[in-house]
């Protein structure tokens, strides 16, 4: 007696069922995570278009109005450097064009990027805030035990809503030297 071996069994169902499943997925976080992540970004002030360079305006300084900025700086949990506002607050009247800084100095014992990521409360003032220029903008490079100051040029705009007296500005800091690496190596 012959023994029979039975025909294999294809496997093409479950590789196309796969390649659905996997192009749904990929499809699912660009067109909907993506644009939700930009949405909850816009509603919260964490970032966005807020926060991109601008230019100074012709503002008519109101002097009668003064508004509390007050400066704050935190790291990420994988970022060492020691990092803080040189001045924990001003005063600013709108329209005018205030500038302060921040100090960074790299404690480890290796060179390092880091990015300023900013968030502004209360969300209402985000875009009466105006960055002319801003640490925030670019990259910051330091080498092993170096430290800088690192500027920022703002402005009010008059037409911030009456309520607000005070604005907080807050910086954390993110160490991005591996992804500055894997970009030169590519």
């Amino acid at each position: 007696m012959t023994e029979q071996i039975p025909e294999p069994k294809s496997h093409l169902k479950v590789v196309l069922t796969s390649v659905v499943v996997v192009i749904g997925m990929v499809m699912f976080v660009f067109l909907v995570l993506r644009p939700m992540y930009y949405l909850i970004c816009e509603w919260t002030g964490i970032t966005g278009s807020q926060f991109e360079v601008q230019e100074a305006r012709n503002f008519e300084v109101q002097m009668d109005r003064p508004i509390k900025v007050q400066f704050l700086a935190m790291n990420n949990a994988t970022m060492s450097w020691q990092f803080r506002p040189i001045q924990n607050e001003v005063i600013a009247y709108p329209g005018q064009q205030v500038q302060i800084a921040y100090f960074a100095r790299n404690g480890s014992p290796r060179d390092m990027v880091a990015q300023a990521v900013p968030s502004l409360s209360p969300y209402e003032a985000t875009n009466f805030f105006i960055k002319t220029e801003c640490f925030c903008f670019n990259q910051q490079p330091l080498a092993a035990g170096e430290e800088t100051e690192m500027g920022l040029v703002f402005q009010i705009d008059p037409d911030l809503p009456d309520w607000v007296k005070t604005i907080s500005l807050t910086y954390t800091l993110f160490d991005v030297t591996e992804k500055e690496e894997l970009a030169a190596n590519y």
